[in-house]
């Protein structure tokens, strides 16, 4: 997978993106991630990209141009049609479907909207889909553009170890995680809960199952309505949660 992130900050999201799993995936070929420089596309001496917006009001907006010149240029280097995002709070909210949906893309084009925000023509120009992480407004797009290109790189092929290393995380299968424990079997007086050391198999699967069932009812009982539940799971439910 490609993907490939249009910016006035691609130091910093190359630093991000060049560390840890995500770094070494790149390195080993089983990752691409291009940071693009809008900037340089600006098409006065200043460099300038933003302006005032139409109408008055607080801040500045992104021109439309340098963003269209940034993007005509990576698709004409492309020689396709990438699937194109902008993270804006107007958009759909993120969540672990959407990040399996979307790695099952070729290329990412992920716009990083900056100020007030950017051209509402460049949008309907050129972005698919508008990405949100949540009811919140920050500074600017990279953070959230590096949450989505973190979350949908760790399910690309090669940029983990194992499949297993992400098929039973929380949302992944639509519960929470179980709880994990590591040595030693008794911290200040909290012991690990005895079923992880028997080394059965299958005993220790059970646990970790109705223990996802528990922190899900818990913490997140929404998820449960959408949850691909056995006959099994609900009644453990039934019983200890009376759900």
């Amino acid at each position: 997978m490609r993907i490939d992130l249009l910016t006035l900050f691609p130091e910093m999201c190359e630093t991000v993106m060049a560390e840890s799993i995500i770094g070494r995936a790149r390195k080993k070929g089983a990752l691409q991630v291009c940071c693009h420089q809008i900037r340089d596309y600006a098409y006065d001496k200043h460099s300038r990209v933003d302006d005032a917006p139409f109408g008055g009001g607080m801040g500045m907006l992104l021109l439309a141009e340098p963003i269209a010149a940034c993007m005509d240029s990576l698709l004409e280097h492309l020689g396709g049609a990438p699937h194109t995002i902008y993270m804006s709070p107007q958009g759909s909210v993120l969540d672990q479907e959407k990040v399996k949906e979307l790695a099952g893309y070729e290329n990412l084009v992920i716009l990083c909207g900056h100020y007030e925000g950017v051209d509402e023509r460049v949008l309907d120009a050129y972005i698919d889909e508008q990405i949100s992480l949540g009811d919140f407004v920050l500074t600017g797009g990279e953070l959230p553009a590096l949450a989505l290109a973190d979350a949908v790189s760790r399910l690309v092929p090669g940029v983990l170890s194992d499949d297993e290393c992400f098929e039973e995380e929380s949302h992944f299968n639509g519960l929470l995680e179980y709880p994990h424990y590591t040595r030693p079997a008794m911290w200040r007086g909290r012991p690990v809960p005895p079923v992880l050391l028997t080394g059965h198999h299958a005993k220790i699967a059970q646990w970790r199952r109705e223990q996802s069932l528990l922190r899900t009812a818990q913490r997140r009982p929404d998820l449960l309505k959408k949850a691909n539940l056995t006959e099994k799971d609900r009644a453990f439910l039934e019983k200890t949660q009376g759900i």
